[in-house]
């Protein structure tokens, strides 16, 4: 807990500076950054690092490259994804019995997914209004998990999914939809009270509590990874907290999902 709250301490304010204040081009090379360490990330955890270099070379390149597309070169983004799918198969099939299918399709997910999850943020910008809506996938996602955590800590007592995430529990995945839509309802009071927002509560307490769902979904996933492959953590860059894969893994699913959703809804 200690080192976790020594993580918050740096984190939130770098964040807060990054999203609310920091030039478009800090929040684009922040967003590819994360984007090249998770893939990387991802590829080391199914032993792709070791077996297949030149595959997770490739992933993290376009990991990267995907998300400066996603910025300022957007009808570029579908043709480079599909000449990294091109490449990786072609790289397979060269490295017959080296590259496993496993390394393939995590380096397909690494490539496109987590790339596309983190340009969503760049739709959400373009929607308009305040940058501070740029938080909300985060709020989304980082209430619900500590709402969860400490709800399942308090009184947790039957699991949620024993297989994939054994401490977790169906009384911690209440309290974290119950918290995000507390915090979503204080973000729309926020954004509403002073920087002229116009959001419908009603329709933030469906957001939020889709997008916990969602938040839910998108840390089991990692988590059946990890299992898959017996790895703890995908990496240490957030010390306790583990990697980008463990810290960020309901923002990869909150992300996109809200930026359609802000769209359909009129929120911004």
């Amino acid at each position: 807990m200690k080192s976790r709250l020594m993580v918050a301490a740096v984190g939130v304010p770098v964040l807060l500076y990054i999203v609310l204040w920091g030039p478009e081009w800090v929040i684009a090379l922040a967003l590819t950054a994360l984007s090249g360490v998770g893939a990387y990330e991802l590829m080391k955890c199914v032993g792709a690092v070791e077996s297949s270099r030149m595959l997770c070379r490739l992933t993290v390149v376009f990991a990267v490259w995907a998300v400066l597309c996603g910025w300022v070169l957007a009808e570029w983004l579908i043709p480079c994804l599909m000449l990294y799918i091109l490449l990786a198969f072609a790289t397979a099939i060269w490295k017959a019995g080296e590259v496993k299918v496993a390394h393939l399709m995590a380096g397909v997910f690494g490539a496109i997914m987590i790339p596309y999850a983190f340009s969503s943020f760049f739709h959400i910008f373009g929607l308009g209004g305040h940058r501070g809506y740029l938080l909300l996938p985060f709020i989304l996602s980082f209430a619900c998990d500590t709402f969860a955590y400490f709800t399942g800590l308090a009184i947790g007592r039957h699991k949620l999914a024993p297989k994939v995430s054994p401490k977790k529990t169906v009384e911690g995945s209440i309290g974290g939809l119950v918290g995000n839509v507390l915090c979503g309802l204080i973000f729309a009071f926020v954004m509403n009270r002073w920087f002229d927002g116009t959001i419908r509560y009603g329709s933030m307490t469906l957001l939020a509590l889709f997008c916990g769902m969602v938040a839910q979904i998108g840390d089991l996933s990692f988590s059946l990874i990890k299992r898959e492959f017996g790895v703890k953590d995908y990496g240490k860059i957030f010390l306790a907290h583990g990697g980008v894969l463990d810290r960020f893994d309901s923002v990869l699913f909150v992300a996109p999902t809200l930026a359609a959703l802000m769209q359909i809804l009129g929120i911004r």
